[in-house]
């Protein structure tokens, strides 16, 4: 999962940046509203954390900006404005949660794996894809209780291509969701098709993959 953390503060930042990349998350920090709304514009997110006093504005511009760009992106408000008015006007504005500083970085974890959970609508900690059980917490892959060896990033492709089964996942979606900043990566690259083949000869062990598709020229797809 991929998220943007929006904090002047550098060393919170760091800290929460630390955190998350521990937990399997794939973290990038930016200081200011319009260097989020940059990243937003560019890089699809999972996640957004969210402070409200930034150097260039508030972070509630985000916020509007971000409800109308990514209407599925997860959204927590990270702030030490903690009074009522500001708690209820970000929920209003599309935050799907609100987090006083201080904090404990495990609540944190806690709230933003619940957050996502919901909004990719699964209400357990593990996805069945065809006798596979992907322990989203965990970060394992199991068949008939069999542990499976995944790397980091073949581990995210499985998962994300399993939250979004039944749907065309193109190269650019997985790169944006496993990889982080597009800008960053080379578009001419083969590397998304050399991680999906070597995912493929480690799951092709326990079953027929006809399920696992891929669409020539766009993409992949899970069909469940």
């Amino acid at each position: 999962m991929n998220i943007l953390i929006v904090e002047d503060y550098q060393e919170l930042a760091k800290e929460l940046a630390d955190y998350l990349s521990k937990n399997g998350y794939l973290c990038k920090a930016v200081t200011s509203c319009n260097d989020a709304l940059e990243e937003i514009e560019v890089n699809d997110y999972d996640a957004l954390l969210l402070d409200l006093g930034l150097p260039d504005g508030s972070g509630f511009d985000v916020l509007k900006a971000v409800r109308k760009l990514k209407t599925k992106m997860a959204v927590i408000v990270v702030t030490a404005r903690g009074e009522l008015d500001d708690k209820i006007n970000g929920l209003e504005l599309g935050a799907d949660d609100y987090l006083t500083k201080p904090f404990a970085l495990t609540e944190l974890g806690a709230r933003l794996f619940a957050v996502i959970r919901r909004i990719h609508g699964y209400t357990v900690n593990e996805l069945n894809v065809h006798g596979f059980k992907i322990q989203l917490q965990d970060y394992k892959v199991l068949f008939d209780e069999n542990s499976i060896s995944l790397t980091k990033k073949e581990f995210d492709i499985f998962q994300y291509l399993a939250l979004n089964k039944n749907r065309v996942i193109t190269r650019l979606q997985l790169t944006e969701h496993v990889w982080g900043d597009v800008l960053e990566v080379n578009s001419d690259s083969n590397f998304i098709d050399v991680h999906v083949r070597n995912l493929r000869k480690k799951l092709d062990k326990f079953t027929n993959l006809d399920w696992f598709e891929t669409v020539r020229n766009v993409g992949y797809r899970i069909n469940i």
